[in-house]
């Protein structure tokens, strides 16, 4: 990481509402950058929760040798925790990252357009399939609100993708460029706005014609998996993944991309419907197309 610009219209202040597994991902990369950060959460009985996952994930750093326990502990001390969205007032940008919900998303973006002081702040959704022209629709600053979408786990994987609307203007992609590129030291992709945007609207159908085997009998979970890292060199089989990323999340994905092009490919099956519904959401609830302890 290569800590912050200083440049004119740089980001230094950053606030990110949620502290789920990407919220947690991005506080954590940013606080390895010397931002200082601003994380929200549901309430105050979430925050022990919210810390816990952060300093896990800097402790898992340590462990492999990616960052000092020194460096570790500097990150936590830039990285505040609240419950209350005016505590973002003084931000330069807010990353969203709270669960896969058009009408959440709109909410929130619409409260913290109230909250927010400086006519400069971006706005930012982490959303892997909603259209930015939606949320951006809800507040009085269009022009300032973008996608970043990054991708689990944060602090591994490389890829940013900015999405600007229709409304977005220049100079708000360019400097989520340079936040991205120089002081995240990530590497940025542009897309379009349309829903899915790069790697979801080539990765979800992948992901569907897995579960449509398992669903209509044609192979084990197990199956699939070995004959895509075995066969094709995948590092993780489309079942794992989809267990890794959260059924939930694949399913919201799915519907987003169905409602929006409405071709069959997009449409979730039905067993992936149920098992979201039997809240066997992969990993992180201990079960899904596979058991984990």
């Amino acid at each position: 990481m290569t800590g912050t610009t200083g440049l004119p219209g740089g980001i230094h202040r950053v606030g990110i509402v949620g502290c789920g597994t990407m919220g947690s991902g991005i506080a954590d990369i940013c606080g390895r950058a010397g931002l200082d950060v601003v994380v929200v959460v549901s309430g105050p009985a979430a925050v022990p929760a919210g810390r816990g996952r952060l300093v896990a994930s800097l402790d898992r750093a340590v462990s492999r040798g990616r960052v000092s326990a020194a460096d570790r502990d500097a990150a936590l001390a830039r990285i505040a925790f609240t419950a209350d969205l005016d505590d973002l007032a003084d931000r330069d940008l807010v990353v969203e990252t709270i669960r896969e919900d058009e009408d959440e998303k709109a909410q929130l973006f619409s409260a913290l357009d109230k909250v927010l002081d400086s006519p400069d702040v971006i706005l930012a959704s982490n959303t892997s399939s909603i259209p930015i022209t939606r949320l951006a629709a809800v507040t009085s600053r269009p022009e300032r609100v973008v996608g970043a979408h990054f991708f689990n786990p944060v602090a591994a994987l490389p890829l940013v993708e900015l999405v600007g609307s229709l409304l977005t203007d220049e100079r708000t992609l360019r400097r989520m460029t340079e936040f991205v590129e120089v002081t995240l030291g990530k590497t940025p992709i542009r897309t379009r706005d349309r829903s899915g945007f790069v790697v979801n609207a080539l990765l979800i159908p992948y992901l569907l014609s897995a579960v449509r085997m398992v669903e209509s009998g044609i192979a084990t979970a197990e199956v699939i998996d070995q004959g895509m890292t075995l066969g094709c060199s995948h590092p993780m089989g489309p079942l794992r993944l989809t267990d890794m990323i959260g059924l939930d999340v694949v399913a919201a994905i799915a519907e987003s991309l169905h409602r929006e092009f409405r071709e069959p490919q997009f449409a979730p099956p039905v067993l992936l419907l149920r098992m979201t519904e039997a809240g066997l959401l992969g990993k992180k609830s201990g079960r899904g197309f596979y058991l984990y302890s």
